[in-house]
């Protein structure tokens, strides 16, 4: 028995205080810690945050490659509506323009001279609504004013200017031309005055 002033050493177990001792050594870093008191720890998060920085790199790579991506799509969509409507204003631009040598014979034949009056008329007639369905699809003859103008006219004969004034002027129209809606259908051909 032992006495209140006598104290009994508490025996310690030598397995269990070295796995305190090892525990100790985790909190702290274990084993990898430096004398400077830095542990392994730190390495451990400077690699989660480049790691961080990686993936946050590449998140912003791949979210500029996307919007890139759906900007050109909307690009591609918006131009095939561009195309899909311009193939549907001018669908008949290619139809009419294919017979507008029907057009042609019909104006030389009213032109013809000695035609029975019967005839002409019925010419006339079949003429006037041909280019009457043209000019509601858009069809419009171009304007035959004096001066040549090369995007819209054609030169097919020249003849000597009197003058300075008259040069480049149209003296004669040969075949008449067209324009479907804003587009040049065909020039007109015509003989133009050049100064020599």
């Amino acid at each position: 028995m032992l006495s209140e002033h006598d104290t009994e050493e508490p025996k310690v177990d030598e397995d269990s205080a070295d796995l305190r001792g090892e525990e100790r050594a985790a909190q702290r870093g274990g084993p990898e810690a430096d004398a400077s008191g830095q542990d392994g720890g730190g390495f451990e998060l400077k690699n989660a945050l480049e790691e961080r920085d990686r993936a946050l790199a590449e998140k912003a790579d791949l979210l500029d490659k996307f919007q890139r991506a759906q900007a050109e799509f909307e690009n591609w969509r918006k131009r095939m509506m561009r195309e899909k409507q311009e193939t549907q204003e001018y669908a008949a631009m290619h139809t009419i323009e294919s017979l507008l040598p029907i057009v042609d014979d019909f104006e030389r034949a009213i032109e013809t001279p000695g035609l029975d009056a019967e005839v002409k008329k019925g010419l006339e007639l079949i003429y006037g609504r041909i280019i009457d369905v043209f000019t509601r699809a858009g069809m419009k003859p171009i304007e035959v004013s004096g001066e040549f103008d090369p995007h819209l006219h054609h030169a097919v004969d020249r003849a000597p200017a009197e003058s300075d004034e008259h040069d480049q002027t149209i003296l004669e129209v040969y075949q008449k031309g067209y324009h479907f809606k804003d587009r040049l259908l065909r020039p007109a051909m015509v003989k133009v005055a050049v100064k020599e």
